[in-house]
């Protein structure tokens, strides 16, 4: 331990953000890494606990947190680096995106501010490219063994990258254009600039990862083809079967799921798609002028208000139907160490907040859609969304649902609706029929303790595999199933 009172002599560093009135017009990152005297500084505050709850409980990758800590705070930036790299792929990415569940699990959060690890975690691998220090491993032997990795998402990266260093030949296959899945065409920019992920990408091409883009496994590439010519086979298509309503008025135009809303204005951002090329794409109406209506009010809502803000909406609902969290202004963590249930305020929320863009409700069901009415005609568009107030209650089977309130309906205008509900499960695609996989009770493909599915040889990573996770688990699991594969390719 570097500091025995570092965490009574300082407090928490504060995250440093570029200013709204600049950040709103682009779609540069909005968050900056802080200072390395800075990080320096926060280091210092971690305990080194006897047993390290932010290892053991919060991270779902097991980073050695206190001990890369202890070495940032001691200068050694180079040892801390090596000590990141053993259990993450991409901490670029995680000290991004990850929610920090290392920090709610942190003993500081018992009674103060936790330490500020998903900052330190992140100028560590910002300094490591910085310096040089991250270069490509390929492997020393080659196993002559062939693996096909459907999906380019963290989960399915993060297997590529561990079973090319592991010797064997991997082929990743993508739909898209570019790799990297939700990465890419999921997170706005002004979470995570693509360059960044290009940067990793590039690592594991010169590693010797191939990936075969703009193919769509079951469609260009057949399932018997991908068993014929790979010895095993790892799906980590993600969990992307959108949550939707059933609802009168749903088929009006201008209602989207929320990703495919994300995924446009990337494609947008990132210039790589001519227009020509992606008819339906460049269709997609902008929020630009518009009244906004977001139902979901998770991250992928906010992403979706974020998004809306730059496109310059006129103004921006965003709905939720459970409760509203507790409101919890403390620095420390009321349900240490587990993830507490709290109001959250994203970056995107203040921004529109701050410009005076953005209305928040909770507890509200969406009934219906109406379309707009002007005195000559009725549009195949939506103009109006109605809702009810609810409260939850417990059935006899101890399971919560929504009562509706009476007397309490109301309606909302909208041009644009985006369905930001989460997902239900994988989707069940014509690849997935063909290897006749199993799903469990949830729709998600069925795999036992060693991430094998109903077909010998057939693996399953990520949301695929679990549902709708975090990044940090997506790589947590790729990361294991790329052991599981390589201990089935030497049993064989």
């Amino acid at each position: 331990m570097g500091s025995p009172k570092g965490f009574i002599q300082r407090e928490r560093a504060e995250t440093i953000y570029r200013p709204i009135e600049e950040r709103i017009k682009d779609y540069k990152e909005v968050e900056l890494t802080l200072p390395e005297e800075i990080i320096t500084g926060e280091a210092s505050r971690c305990m080194e606990c006897g047993t390290p709850f932010c290892h053991s409980l919060g991270c779902p990758l097991g980073n050695l947190i206190p001990e890369w800590n202890d070495l940032v705070y001691k200068n050694k930036w180079y040892e801390a680096y090596l000590r990141l790299e053993l259990t993450n792929n991409f901490p670029e990415i995680t000290g991004r995106l990850c929610p920090a569940l290392c920090e709610t699990a942190c003993t500081l959060s018992i009674n103060r501010s936790p330490v500020f690890t998903r900052q330190i975690e992140r100028a560590i691998a910002e300094k490591a490219f910085k310096e040089g220090w991250i270069t490509p491993h390929p492997p020393i032997h080659e196993s002559g063994k062939r693996i096909a990795i459907v999906g380019s998402g963290p989960s399915g990266l993060a297997a590529a990258q561990q079973l090319r260093r592991m010797g064997h030949r991997v082929v990743v296959f993508e739909k898209y254009p570019k790799p990297g899945g939700i990465l890419r065409y999921g997170i706005p920019d002004f979470k995570l600039e693509k360059h960044i992920l290009e940067r990793r990408i590039k690592q594991l091409i010169d590693e010797g990862v191939e990936f075969e883009t703009d193919v769509e496994a079951g469609y260009d590439v057949s399932a018997r083809y991908l068993r014929k010519k790979f010895d095993a086979l790892l799906i980590a298509t993600g969990s992307r079967e959108p949550r939707d309503l059933d609802i009168p008025g749903r088929n009006l135009r201008g209602i989207h799921f929320a990703l495919e809303f994300l995924a446009a204005n990337n494609l947008k951002v990132s210039g790589e798609v001519p227009q020509e090329e992606a008819p339906y794409i460049f269709s997609l109406p902008s929020a630009e002028n518009k009244k906004v209506l977001v139902i979901g009010g998770g991250d992928t809502g906010s992403d979706c208000v974020g998004t809306s803000l730059r496109q310059g909406a006129l103004h921006i609902t965003q709905v939720e139907i459970l409760p509203k969290p507790q409101e919890w202004n403390n620095p420390y963590n009321p349900q240490w160490p587990n993830w507490p249930k709290i109001l959250r305020t994203s970056s995107s929320h203040r921004e529109a907040e701050a410009v005076g863009k953005l209305t928040r409700l909770w507890g509200v069901m969406v009934k219906s859609f109406e379309s707009l009415k002007t005195e000559r005609a009725t549009s195949d568009r939506v103009g109006r969304a109605n809702f009810v107030r609810v409260e939850w209650k417990i059935d006899q089977n101890g399971r919560f649902y929504p009562k509706e309130i009476e007397g309490s309906t109301f309606s909302i205008e909208a041009d644009i609706v985006l369905l930001a509900m989460g997902f239900l499960h994988v989707r069940h695609t014509t690849l997935l029929k063909d290897l006749k996989l199993n799903y469990d009770a949830r729709g998600n493909i069925e795999t036992n303790a060693y991430y094998m599915t109903s077909t010998p040889g057939v693996f399953a990573t990520g949301d695929a595999k679990t549902g709708a996770s975090l990044v940090v688990r997506a790589i947590n699991h790729g990361r294991r199933a790329a052991e599981a594969i390589n201990r089935f390719l030497y049993s064989q």
